[in-house]
């Protein structure tokens, strides 16, 4: 009996954790018009329901994979251009957020920074790419 209960407790905490991070990620992109944003950059407005699309059947995929633990056996470089086509879309709503708040002028401002404002860039752009690639290679365990 206690098993079941402990198996429901975690069923309940897991979808309503799901729940949360879906929401918070929903309310994200609604609240900021981050798809507009993007479609506005890449001058390409027209495909605004495929871009919609691809960011739901891409999430609901992504999650049914993990929750069923699924294998893919591919040609050994999908993994750079999976990489590259999850980098071109993080690079393109990391550019969207930016300009939308207008994160880091205001960052720049705040400490003082306005001058340095490329070598705040770039380390930021660098201390990314860095971690990815320490976190892709598994060089920390």
């Amino acid at each position: 009996m206690t098993g079941l209960l402990i198996g429901f407790l975690l069923a309940f905490v897991g979808l309503a954790g799901g729940l949360a991070v879906g929401s918070g990620m929903v309310a994200f992109l609604v609240v900021l018009d981050i798809i507009p944003r993007l479609a506005q950059i890449s001058r390409s407005y027209r495909s605004i329901r495929l871009y919609e699309g691809a960011v739901v059947l891409g999430a609901v995929f992504f999650t049914v994979t993990d929750l069923f633990q699924w294998k893919f056996r591919l040609f050994p470089l999908s993994a750079s251009v999976l990489g590259l086509f999850a980098g071109c879309f993080v690079g393109m709503l990391a550019a969207a957020l930016t300009e939308v708040i207008n994160v880091l002028p205001i960052l720049a401002k705040r400490i003082r920074m306005e001058e340095y404002m490329i070598w705040l860039l770039m380390a930021m752009i660098f201390g990314k790419v860095l971690g990815s690639l320490i976190d892709w290679l598994g060089l920390v365990q």
